[in-house]
């Protein structure tokens, strides 16, 4: 029976199988691989206001009152009341209550549970997808922010170039041909800009369709890139939260078949009267007792059965081919994001990174006449663009790590910074 009273014994009996299960979950996690201050608050902020998680809290709290109405009586009492005026005068009062048997409290008490804990790993996985979303949105953000303020410096370099080119055209130390390379140059430099102002636009509105106050101040990109998956273990399957949601549904349809069987089975009804009756002028107290059972002829209740081991099947194999899909989808974000990081982290350690000193060193060369403009634009518009994908390259590396540890079931831990073990 579900019972307030159980709680704290239920939470003691879950911990102590965690940590039988997946001692390696003890381990403390390392205060400099969670995550900062500032974004753990903005996706708490989000967790408080998110409309998705508002409805699934509502959901385990209606389970929660289901578990608790399961847990009840399944019959309640009934009282009759009978009088008769006629050549015998009867007054009596009866008392009736079916009697649970067949064990249908017990088994309706379970398929509570069951639907309770499924309710309470719905509502896990849905905090761990908003949380997955905003933060990969946060990122997009941002990485469009500073997308744009890197094609801000394209326009003010080509602007800077096509006034040394007018000016330089007037000396004649360069051709008509090369000052309109410069116009050009200009040119594409503010169409490019448009695009980008038009892609933190349409970052900025995704992140605002996760976080209403996405106005506000946003948490700062980090500086640093995120961690080697080796050094955060998964949880094992079962223990992740989307594992945990189908096997509450399978343990729940296991328990719908449990209902079935108990439902058809026939409870007796005992029921009590007492009274008087008068005829004439005799008067005599009755007792009475009796007890009724229906009988399963017209519904055996065996369909029933049936369909609940038939969803109890198709739960079971739910279940496994989540456990494939979970396994896969681990496999797929640790090797995407170790190649990124990998990416990275060599694009961080190459000349590549140093834009603005290759900018320097281009224009000098261009106005001591070493290079020629057309080469001068090709390699500054190679810099430029080499880095700009390396800001989109770091980005998609935080993002790779998100989904790494959403699909680890880290995602909590790594906001929280509680209980996160590394790798031995």
């Amino acid at each position: 029976m579900f019972s307030p009273r159980t709680a704290p014994c239920r939470a003691a009996c879950l911990w102590l199988f965690l940590c039988a299960f997946a001692p390696q979950a003890l381990a403390s996690f390392p205060a400099d691989l969670s995550a900062p201050p500032a974004v753990r608050e903005a996706v708490h902020r989000v967790w408080t206001n998110h409309p998705r998680i508002q409805s699934a809290d509502a959901a385990r709290r209606a389970a929660l009152a289901n578990a608790r109405a399961a847990a009840q009586p399944v019959y309640n009492p009934s009282l009759t009341f009978e009088g008769e005026n006629a050549d015998v005068d009867r007054r009596t009062a009866g008392a009736s209550l079916a009697l649970d048997l067949g064990g249908k409290r017990r088994a309706r008490t379970a398929e509570g549970d069951a639907a309770l804990r499924m309710s309470e790993a719905s509502y896990a996985l849905e905090r761990r997808d908003v949380a997955a979303q905003w933060l990969k949105a946060w990122c997009a953000s941002l990485l469009a922010v500073r997308q744009s303020d890197m094609g801000r410096q394209r326009v003010d370099l080509m602007q800077r170039f096509d006034r040394l080119a007018a000016q330089r055209l007037a000396v004649g130390d360069i051709g008509s041909t090369e000052r309109d390379l410069a116009a050009l140059a200009l040119g594409e430099a503010q169409i490019q800009q448009a695009s980008l102002a038009g892609q933190e636009a349409t970052a900025r509105a995704a992140l605002e369709a996760v976080d209403e106050d996405a106005a506000s101040i946003l948490p700062p990109f980090p500086t640093a890139l995120p961690p080697d998956p080796i050094t955060i273990a998964p949880l094992p399957a079962d223990a992740r939260p989307e594992m945990i949601q189908v096997r509450a549904e399978q343990e729940r349809a296991e328990a719908g078949i449990v209902v079935a069987e108990r439902a058809r089975r026939p409870d007796p009804t005992l029921s009590l009267t007492g009274g008087h009756v008068r005829d004439g002028a005799r008067s005599d107290r009755v007792i009475g007792l009796s007890v009724s059972i229906p009988l399963p002829v017209l519904n055996t209740g065996r369909a029933e059965i049936a369909a609940a081991r038939a969803e109890a099947d198709a739960a079971s194999a739910n279940r496994r081919a989540a456990l494939l899909r979970s396994q896969a989808a681990l496999r797929q974000q640790q090797a995407t994001y170790s190649a990124l990081l990998t990416a990275a982290r060599a694009f961080r350690g190459s000349r590549a990174s140093a834009l603005d000193e290759r900018t320097a060193l281009l224009e000098r060369l261009w106005q001591a006449g070493e290079i020629g403009t057309s080469d001068y634009l090709v390699q500054l518009k190679q810099s430029l663009d080499t880095a700009l994908s390396g800001l989109a390259l770091e980005s998609q590396a935080w993002q790779a790590w998100f989904d790494y540890l959403a699909a680890a079931g880290r995602l909590d831990d790594w906001i929280d910074g509680a209980t996160l073990d590394t790798a031995r």
